[in-house]
């Protein structure tokens, strides 16, 4: 599940939002938390605040509840005072701005299991070549540009040490987060030496981990071509597929891999990928310039074509926000509840998931609706901050730019961040970088809010173009708090002490 990282999006079925038992009084839960944080001993991610939605009455009244539902002539609702209801007819409108995990539910935006490189070194044998080509903590450009003369003779001891002599150098790169000049080093050697199975597996590894996977299939094409019955060929091959949603024959490479070589990585694939294909099976298909669309059977053709009519519509405003125009095509699949529970197997507080194609529950609804929408924009955020970022934005990044492009903001939560901030209760972002999978509901809740708090504080410091310059860090940085030091010229603390500072002028005035 990251391919990348747990993100939030409003369950819709049938245009309600279920508390999935998560759900807590918004007084008690969060004066539960100040009294925690004020005696010294308040643990974030087990007591995170519930933040309710807002009931606007006609009369310009304004109620905070948790689990808002409209049913028939009612608006029902929950306080501290237990569950109440309204008569809808005194109700203007019902903003949704809470985070708590029972009126919002969470989606999960997760990687896949890492790309392991190759059992394939063309630097074996050749170790005098690899000091010669980095040492002394760099890569030495003389030595290379030696190597390189001497192979252009086409002799096939010079092409060899060509060829482990850019290998090296590319490994010290990659180890360095420079994937760019790690892709040249690659592409350098594969001039001299354009069958080495090695170097191309390689390379086709980078463009996998950066979900490049049109990218990939040249290097793999041509190495299955030097070598038809490699393992590792297939099994790169197989991800390639998948990555483009093209299950059927991301199974078919991955049973000829299993059939050279067992591999419990691919056989992980291989089952994730035939309960997909198993499943979609009945599904019918719609495309776009942008999007490969299945949905299940029982869904109403309109609402498959809205959906596809909102992507493309999200698409462009998001391409204009973040400056960026993925490549390939992104899957999307629409399930029944029960469906979207057992194929994706997230946690109970996710409401869509996106692991490198969108997965969003929609039994119930005929038409995209409000809520609907927010969700296609938030997980549509996901797929490209991966893409641009290249499969390494930190989960609190990803979630919150997504919860930002939504068009979330921070708003009644504000107070409680900043309270645990000034207990030092809030993490580091440090701490937010990995998966959130195991976090209960209300941990991420918070964990959700305070992410949102920063890219909130980031705009509004430098403009949406900061948020840009430091996706494009992120890319080719060793680390993502390297990136911030070269984008914003901050560091974690820094970012956190400007949140919390954010907060207290933007909300707490």
């Amino acid at each position: 599940m990251q391919l990348p990282f747990p993100c939030l999006g409003r369950r819709v079925s049938n245009g309600r939002i279920p508390a999935r038992g998560l759900l807590r009084p918004v007084a008690s839960l969060k004066a539960r938390l100040l009294s925690s944080l004020a005696a010294g001993v308040a643990l974030l991610l087990l007591c995170a605040p519930a933040w309710g939605d807002t009931i606007v009455l006609k009369n310009g009244r304004r109620i905070i509840g948790t689990n808002v539902t409209e049913e028939g002539e009612h608006v029902h609702y929950e306080t501290a005072a237990g569950e109440l209801s309204l008569p809808k007819a005194i109700v203007d409108r019902i903003e949704r701005n809470g985070l708590a995990p029972g009126s919002y539910a969470g989606s999960v935006n997760v990687s896949a299991p890492p790309i392991e490189a190759p059992q394939v070194d063309p630097s074996q044998g050749y170790e005098d070549v690899v000091h010669g080509a980095v040492h002394d903590g760099s890569v030495d450009v003389s030595y290379l540009a030696s190597v390189d003369a001497e192979a252009s003779s086409g002799n096939a001891v010079a092409v060899a040490k060509v060829a482990a002599a850019h290998y090296a150098a590319a490994q010290f790169l990659l180890a360095k987060g420079d994937m760019n000049h790690a892709i040249d080093q690659y592409r350098r050697a594969l001039i001299f030496a354009p069958a080495n199975v090695g170097l191309l597996l390689n390379l086709a590894v980078v463009y996998l981990r950066q979900s490049q996977y049109t990218a990939a299939m040249d290097p793999i094409d041509l190495a299955e071509r030097a070598a038809p019955n490699s393992a590792d060929t297939a099994k790169l091959k197989g991800w390639a597929y998948y990555g483009q949603n093209k299950i059927d024959q991301a199974v078919a490479e991955w049973k000829r891999s299993l059939a050279l070589r067992q591999d419990p990585d691919v056989q992980h694939a291989l089952d994730k990928a035939e309960r997909d294909r198993q499943e979609e099976e009945s599904y019918r298909q719609g495309e776009t310039a942008h999007f490969v669309l299945k949905y299940y059977g029982g869904a109403a053709p309109d609402l498959a074509r809205g959906v596809l009519r909102a992507l493309e519509e999200n698409f462009r405003q998001i391409e204009s926000e973040l400056d960026y125009t993925p490549t390939d095509p992104i899957g999307v699949i629409l399930y029944t509840e029960q469906s979207f529970s057992d194929i994706t197997r997230a946690p109970g507080w996710a409401g869509a998931l996106n692991d490198g194609r969108i997965r969003v529950p929609v039994q119930g609804l005929t038409s995209v609706t409000p809520d609907l929408d927010r969700v296609l924009r938030h997980e549509l955020t996901h797929s490209f901050i991966t893409q641009k970022t290249r499969s390494r934005a930190p989960t609190w990044l990803q979630e919150g730019v997504a919860q930002w492009v939504e068009g979330r903001r921070c708003g009644d939560s504000a107070s409680v961040l900043v309270a645990a901030y000034e207990a030092k209760s809030a993490p580091s972002f440090a701490n937010l970088e990995g998966s959130w999978l195991g976090f209960s509901g209300n941990s991420a809740a918070f964990a959700y809010a305070w992410s949102l708090a920063a890219v909130e504080s980031i705009i509004q410091s430098g403009g949406t173009s900061d948020i840009g310059r430091l996706l494009d860090a992120i890319a080719g940085s060793a680390s993502p708090e390297t990136a911030l030091r070269t984008a914003l010229h901050s560091n974690y603390p820094d970012l956190e002490q400007q949140t919390a500072a954010y907060l207290r002028k933007q909300y707490l005035r």
